[in-house]
C-alpha cells in the first residue's frame, strides 16, 4: 500500500572533523582518526538510534567492502559492546543495496547490486515497503542524494579534530533549503551527535 510506503525516510549518517572533512587528504581510506571517538557512548547511541528504525542499508562499494568485511566479525566477539553487536547483527540481517559499476554480483547475503544513480535507486526503494533507508558513511552516495534533495534525515557525528584538508561532504551548489534540529548529544572527548530533518 502506498500509504505505508510513503513514509520511508532516507537517513544519511556521516562522521566529520571539526573542519568539515570526512577523510584525510593523503589517504581517504584511513579512518584511524575516527576510532577514538567512534567508540564513545554518544557515538554508539547515535548509531543505534539510526539503525533501529531502518530495514535497508544503502552503501557505496568501497564502504560495503569495509563494513561487511568487518562488522560480521563483531558478532560473538569477546568483550564486544552490546550496541556494536546489535548493529553488526542488523547489518547482516538487513536488506543491503550496494551502488557499484564494477561488481557483477554481491559477495554478501541479502544484497542487491545497483549500477544506477543513487537518486533513482532511492526512488525505487521508497516505492517498496519497509522502514528507513540508512546510508552508512558512503560519501559519494550521500553527496549524490543531497544534490538531488533526496535526504530526509541528516545525521552527523562531529569529532573535535582538524584534518587540515581532504574532501568535504557539503559541496557548493547544493539545493537551498532549511533543516530542523531533532536531536543533539555531546559526549566524551567532545564528540557531538546531531540529527537534522529536512523541512519541506
Amino acid at each position: 500500500m502506498t500509504e505505508q510506503t510513503a513514509a520511508r525516510r532516507v537517513v544519511t549518517n556521516m562522521s566529520l572533523s571539526l573542519d568539515g572533512r570526512y577523510a584525510r587528504p593523503a589517504d581517504p581510506h584511513d579512518m584511524s582518526w575516527v576510532m577514538p571517538y567512534a567508540v564513545t557512548d554518544v557515538a554508539r547511541d547515535h548509531l543505534t538510534s539510526l539503525w533501529e528504525p531502518a530495514t535497508t542499508a544503502l552503501l557505496g562499494r568501497v564502504n560495503a567492502e569495509g563494513f561487511l568485511g568487518f562488522w560480521p566479525t563483531v558478532i560473538g566477539m569477546e568483550g564486544a559492546d552490546p550496541r556494536d553487536e546489535g548493529f553488526a547483527k542488523w547489518l547482516v540481517d538487513a536488506d543491503k543495496v550496494v551502488l557499484s559499476s564494477t561488481l557483477a554480483e554481491a559477495p554478501w547475503e541479502r544484497t542487491t547490486i545497483a549500477d544506477r544513480p543513487a537518486a533513482e535507486v532511492v526512488e525505487d526503494l521508497r516505492a517498496a515497503e519497509g522502514g528507513d533507508i540508512l546510508v552508512l558513511s558512503s560519501a559519494s552516495v550521500i553527496k549524490a542524494l543531497l544534490a538531488a534533495d533526496q535526504v530526509d534525515r541528516l545525521a552527523l557525528t562531529i569529532f573535535p579534530v582538524f584534518l587540515g584538508g581532504g574532501p568535504r561532504l557539503f559541496d557548493d551548489g547544493l539545493p537551498a533549503g532549511r533543516w530542523s534540529l531533532v536531536s543533539q548529544a555531546a559526549g566524551e572527548h567532545g564528540t557531538l551527535a546531531l540529527v537534522y530533518d529536512r523541512v519541506r
